[in-house]
């Protein structure tokens, strides 16, 4: 499996940022890849994400979410289109009062026939700008509060 772990701090306090990070029906709003989400089976911390997403072709997964509130959420896969796993998660640190350090993790692998360099776009290319996307989001929505 492929993965990765990329962090950034966030002017924003942790419960905002774990807010934007568990609103994911609002993906869409801001990660231009995601085109859709449905929600479904949810009980207790734990739901079912359906994603439609754009990354180099348009492909259509599930994901477990579990939220522990405030610090972690984290995901494992239930099924999808060109991929046989997708696990991972984010980690909120509070370094100081209103500033956030968000770790995320993710493991992926694709079905055999994906190249590898779709694997190192998304690694190289879509983290680092989903995750200033996430950071936006978080510094906005802590600014108007």
């Amino acid at each position: 499996m492929a993965g990765a772990t990329r962090s950034i701090t966030i002017n924003a306090p942790r419960e905002k940022v774990f807010d934007v990070i568990a609103d994911v029906e609002r993906y869409p709003e801001f990660l231009p890849e995601v085109k859709s989400i449905k929600v479904s089976n949810k009980r207790g911390n734990e739901s079912d994400v359906h994603y439609v997403a754009e990354v180099v072709k348009t492909i259509k997964y599930t994901v477990r979410l579990k939220e522990e509130r405030p610090t972690k959420v984290s995901w494992t896969f239930v099924d999808g289109e060109f991929m046989k796993d997708n696990r991972g998660g984010w980690t909120l640190d509070e370094v100081s009062e209103g500033v956030t350090k968000a770790t995320y993790n993710i493991e992926i692998a694709l079905g055999a026939l994906v190249p590898k360099t779709i694997i190192t776009a998304l690694v190289d290319t879509q983290l680092p700008k989903m995750l200033e996307n996430f950071k936006r989001r978080a510094e906005t929505i802590a600014a108007k509060k």
